[in-house]
């Protein structure tokens, strides 16, 4: 399903709506838990990304994808939820579930084991860090679709993503 159509949209059909926020929701939550690392506001930033995303259709140009254009939104909540009162000091997740199945339970528990593992030492990032890593390796964009989420010069996003990654190598080789 392509969403080029959204493009010349000023205003949006009820029917239109819920195929998008299926589409994109797990994407949008994921991202702001990773940013925020609660589950109530993360859901809180969802529900308000697609809010304000559909209240102002018309901004969208099409000039980015709309997972990319609905992740800057939710970036930007999150970035008004910090400067906020509400929000407080950050808190690991307790488990990232692999989804990939496996032969034996023993698999299984080590691989829960080392994801679970992965996801602590990134959350353990900076958060500048933190956000390059996310879109880079569970969303797979690219530098420009980074770049633009991001709001940054792709040199910047570029010389970031490689900062984190030398810090993940040396944790895990400290292990």
């Amino acid at each position: 399903m392509t969403e080029e159509y959204l493009k010349h949209l000023s205003q949006i059909e009820t029917y239109e709506i819920e195929p998008l926020i299926r589409k994109y929701w797990k994407d949008v939550w994921n991202y702001s838990f990773v940013l925020t690392q609660k589950h109530d506001m993360a859901d809180d930033i969802t529900q308000e990304t697609f809010i304000r995303a559909f209240r102002s259709l018309y901004s969208f140009r099409g000039e980015s994808t709309v997972k990319t254009w609905l992740l800057k939104i939710a970036r930007n909540i999150t970035i008004n939820y910090r400067h906020s009162a509400f929000f407080r000091k950050i808190v690991l997740m307790d488990q990232i579930k692999n989804n990939q199945s496996t032969p034996s339970a023993e698999s299984i528990y080590f691989d829960d084991q080392f994801v679970d593992r992965i996801w602590e030492l990134v959350l353990r990032l900076p958060k500048k860090q933190r956000e390059v890593i996310l879109l880079n390796a569970h969303y797979q964009m690219t530098l420009e679709d980074m770049a633009n989420v991001l709001g940054l010069p792709e040199g910047t996003v570029k010389s970031r993503l490689h900062r984190a990654r030398l810090k993940l190598d040396e944790w895990l080789k400290e292990e």
